[in-house]
């Protein structure tokens, strides 16, 4: 499977402005819109750019059934139930004068019942099919329940994992973002909206929501225009050619402008030069919210500013149904304009074809949701998207022995809700996880003996609001006798094994929304665990179950196997376990760059030179207390065999501006396993018209081979992976200059050649 930027990347001609790829049939379903619009009241139209919640989470709000009664509610979100759905759109098909369809909207992240990985464990497959068949689940399973809008893909660049909502994206990288942003299109909205098996996308958070300060929710972004269009918009762009319905705004200041008001962000580019034709959502409350930013002055002016600026429906704040009459009556804003939001939900609704099947099929709801033939794709993304960081020694994989004796020790070795995320759905069910513990009995049955401990336990310091919307539980600590009991039983269980599979990381709900972190370091007593059991003698596999980078300084010099696991959902256990003994063989490869602490932070592969480049003119180091060097590179990720690229070759090192550089190298299995290997094409503009990053992916390709089997890899390179968003000049160029060209396993690649782009 290859993947190049061609296609998405933001060029002169983006600049100027392509029309958005639509479905087949869009003019009818807008000729459709059109009509009932003109039977609607101006108090009917203002009430469809209202998004309400299905329960009232928020004080003051009104009942879900009487909003919709009075016409006020395009839409509903936070519920789940078939009962439900049905329930309120029965109110909007029989109690209201047009019988408007409501669109039922959940954030259906990384599955729906059936929980698969978590996307930023999703982008570390380098898998494009894999993810589209994940979420083509994900929409089966919601459509399913009545539910016919996610609020995903989120497809924000984050290059520093102090932000917790780094889990929901793809990494740091534009090229890999805009790969995996098209597969999730595609996976949600398929070729027909109005199918059983498909719902309407949303490209979110646009744009920078990944940028904040200190990794802190919701902080402000300040992002400069060079990084805008060349960063942080592809991934956005391309969800947008693969047809993405909806889009929504973010919560932050960008450059000192809320995303949620930036007319920049939605009109200018969103509108103007990307002819995007849906419809722009706004995140919870955040229209409301522009007064606190201190934007607008209050409710109204928040209602203006939004609407003006391109956010077409309110979720959950209330400020249009409060305002826009007023505003339209005041001749602030006119009818057309509210015409011109309304236009594109209702298409959208004939699209799904709610105004034909506005109903959840419940006894259907029943067999699809959660259906047993999803099992085995949730198993097989959990193989697919786990790292192997470490093997000394090749620990890995571990044999079946018959007799054996083996520790599972950690907090997170039997935590079923830890192995999901905060985005598993408002009504979890864990009953059908299997955690690394049980993936392990699974796999040995009677033949090994298999006990746990968990050793330490890890907790929040500050809990967030959806700790209590999703029902968990404060712990109760244990005391300080208990936790030194549970300490030493993990160690002693640790002596008399033959071997300890250590399960540590981080706990559900310390990363996603509302969970920034100021540490990267193992919350609790973990990395004093760690050290006590590595002093045991005994050999260690670490399993990592977490959101986010994680410290490993000590351990990638004294554990000998570390096997990043991520939030691995339903199957994780028994997809670890399939790793772990060599029924599967790992394949992921790192979407972001791993820091050695949070000192080096913000870190990623595509920085740009300085005038003293690390290792010139006798310095080591951009720091004088460390390497500046990360931990893991960017696409870093190991085999149980090995593979050699060699044989780099370019069809010509001078082409005419233009022309494509065609560039092939040879992938080789050279171990004793079959196995699969990403070969991953980076680039760097030696001069030109502005410091350019000293490597860029550019393509990449992901390959099975059996052993001794070599492949052929070819990457074409046309004006799509070699311009650039200039900010001098404002615009797209191509400079006339000398390329350097690497192919390897990771950003650290040494296969070099060069070429030069002629005038």
């Amino acid at each position: 499977m290859k993947y190049l930027i061609a296609g998405i990347a933001l060029t002169a001609a983006c600049l100027a402005g392509t029309a958005q790829a639509q479905p087949a049939g869009t003019a009818n379903f807008t000729a459709k819109a059109n009509a009932l619009l003109g039977r609607m009241t101006l108090e009917e139209k203002i009430g469809q750019l209202a998004q309400i919640g299905g329960v009232a989470f928020i004080p003051g709000s009104p009942k879900p059934e009487d909003a919709i009664r009075k016409g006020q509610a395009g839409s509903i979100l936070w519920i789940s139930k078939p009962a439900d759905i049905n329930r309120l759109q029965k109110v909007a098909m029989e109690e209201t004068r047009l019988r408007i369809p409501l669109i039922f909207g959940l954030d259906v992240i990384h599955g729906f019942k059936t929980v698969f990985p978590m996307p930023l464990a999703l982008a570390a497959s380098w898998d494009g099919a894999l993810i589209e068949r994940v979420h083509g689940v994900a929409a089966k399973e919601a459509r399913a329940a009545g539910i016919t809008w996610t609020f995903a893909p989120m497809l924000d660049i984050a290059r520093d994992p102090r932000w917790g909502r780094m889990i929901e994206g793809a990494g740091e990288d534009p090229v890999l973002g805009a790969m995996v942003a098209r597969a999730q299109v595609r996976g949600f909205q398929g070729n027909d909206l109005s199918s059983p098996e498909h719902i309407l996308a949303c490209a979110k958070h646009f744009a920078g929501y990944g940028a904040a300060d200190g990794g802190r929710d919701y902080d402000s972004s300040y992002i400069s225009d060079s990084e805008l269009w060349n960063v942080y918009f592809p991934p956005f762009r391309a969800a947008l050619d693969a047809g993405v319905s909806t889009f929504m705004s973010a919560y932050m200041d960008l450059n000192d402008v809320p995303a949620t008001g930036n007319s920049f962000l939605l009109q200018d580019v969103l509108r103007k030069t990307w002819k995007f034709q849906g419809f722009v959502v706004s995140d919870a409350n955040s229209i409301g919210d522009l007064v606190t930013h201190g934007f607008a002055r209050d409710r109204k002016d928040a209602a203006f500013r939004a609407f003006t600026a391109g956010v077409d429906m309110d979720m959950a704040s209330g400020t249009y149904n409060e305002n826009l009459l007023a505003l339209v009556k005041a001749g602030r804003i006119s009818e057309a304009q509210i015409e011109n939001a309304v236009r594109p939900i209702l298409a959208a609704k004939y699209q799904l074809g709610l105004f034909e099947h506005p109903y959840v099929d419940e006894a259907r709801s029943k067999s699809v949701i959660g259906a047993p033939e999803y099992l085995p794709l949730a198993r097989e993304a959990a193989q697919r998207t786990a790292v192997l960081l470490r093997n000394e020694g090749g620990l890995l994989p571990l044999a079946k022995d018959a007799g054996k004796s083996i520790a599972v020790i950690g907090p997170l070795a039997d935590a079923r809700r830890d192995m999901l995320t905060m985005w598993s759905g408002f009504d979890v069910d864990t009953s059908t996880t299997v955690t690394v513990l049980q993936g392990i009995r699974n796999k040995l049955g009677s033949g090994a003996r298999v006990e746990h401990a968990e050793g330490v336990q890890i907790a929040k310091q500050y809990r967030s609001m959806f700790e209590d919307l999703l029902g968990m539980k404060k712990v109760e600590p244990w005391t300080e006798a208990q936790s030194q009991q549970e300490f030493t039983k993990a160690v002693e269980l640790a002596k008399r094994s033959d071997m300890v599979v250590l399960v540590m990381g981080e706990a559900a709900l310390m990363s996603g929304e509302l969970a920034s972190q100021a540490s990267l370091d193992l919350p609790g007593r973990q990395q004093e665990l760690m050290q006590a059991i590595a002093a045991t003698g005994k050999p260690v596999a670490l399993v990592l179950i977490n959101g986010r980078p994680l410290n490993l300084t000590w351990a990638s010099t004294h554990i000998p196997a570390i096997l990043e696991a991520w939030h691995p959902g339903n199957e994780g256990g028994n997809g670890i376990a399939d790793l772990l003994f060599g029924d599967a063989n790992p394949s992921g490869k790192l979407p972001i760059t791993w820091p050695r602490n949070v000192g080096q932070i913000p870190i990623y592969y595509a920085h740009n030179l300085t005038h003293q480049p690390e290792g010139s003119r006798g310095f080591s180091s951009r720091y004088w207390d460390q390497t500046g060097a990360p931990l893991y590179p960017f696409g870093h990720g190991l085999s149980y065999t090995n593979f050699t690229v060699s044989n780099l070759k370019l069809a010509s090192a001078q082409v005419k501006s233009g022309s494509p550089v065609e560039v092939s190298a040879d992938v080789e299995n050279t171990g004793s396993r079959a196995g699969t290997e990403v070969v991953q094409l980076y680039i760097h503009q030696r001069a030109g018209g502005a410091s350019r990053p000293v490597r860029e992916l550019k393509g990449f390709e992901k390959v099975s081979l059996k052993p001794g089997e070599k492949k052929t890899v070819r990457f074409s390179l046309g004006k799509s992976e070699l311009s650039y968003w200039n900010s001098a000049s404002k615009g797209w160029v191509l400079d006339a200059e000398s390329f350097d060209v690497w192919v390897g396993q990771d950003a650290s690649a040494t296969l070099h050649t060069e070429f030069t782009i002629q005038p």
